[in-house]
């Protein structure tokens, strides 16, 4: 048998020393792992969402399109005669706004040899306006996107409707607002901003 000096108690309470200062070391590379990794699939998960929007976007513009060729000259006049006539499989929400809800881009004629013109308008408001005729959806939310989309920095900007030519940006009437009256920051945006 071995006689150490140091008594058996304290040696165990040495022991359990080191493994509070490795346990608190694994604590703290796992802390700052997570401080670099957090950003990293926020970043992702905004992408992959981007993805979504455009995926979803261009299913009801595929969807218009196909209404407009089993009924010349109509449009729909909600989104819900899309998925009943079934155009759509099922309505798809926005997945950049907090409610789900689109707005809604309108067709309100075009004046003679100009810019062609869109009309956005929330989609509960379809109810005031007569005879919409449902051209496509943008999305509701005005936050700034990671990417560009048709030389667009904002979700709201990103415009899915059919017969639109990214080479030709419409003039875009917001509903219920005057003429001079601009598009809404997203809340907590500084000017200049952005990812």
């Amino acid at each position: 048998m071995v006689n150490s000096s140091v008594p058996r108690s304290s040696r165990a309470s040495a022991d359990r020393g080191f493994v509070l200062i490795i346990l608190l070391m694994a604590v703290t590379v796992l802390t700052i792992w997570l401080t670099v990794a957090v950003p990293v699939w926020q970043t992702q998960a905004a992408r992959e969402k981007e993805e979504e929007l455009i995926f979803r976007g261009l299913q009801y513009v595929e969807a218009i399109r196909c209404f407009q060729m089993k009924n010349p000259g109509r449009f729909p006049s909600s989104l819900k005669d899309l998925e009943e006539d079934r155009f759509l499989r099922k309505p798809y929400t926005d997945p950049m706004s907090g409610d789900g809800d689109w707005n809604v881009i309108l067709n309100p004629g075009s004046p003679a040899g100009g810019v062609p013109r869109i009309m956005v308008a929330a989609a509960n408001e379809l109810s005031a306006i007569r005879n919409p005729a449902i051209l496509g959806v943008v999305s509701s939310s005005p936050a700034r996107s990671i990417r560009l989309y048709e030389k667009q920095d904002r979700y709201n900007q990103w415009l899915f409707y059919y017969g639109h030519d990214p080479a030709k940006q419409p003039e875009i009437i917001y509903y219920g607002r005057e003429e001079n009256e601009e598009e809404p920051e997203a809340e907590g945006e500084q000017e200049g901003g952005g990812e």
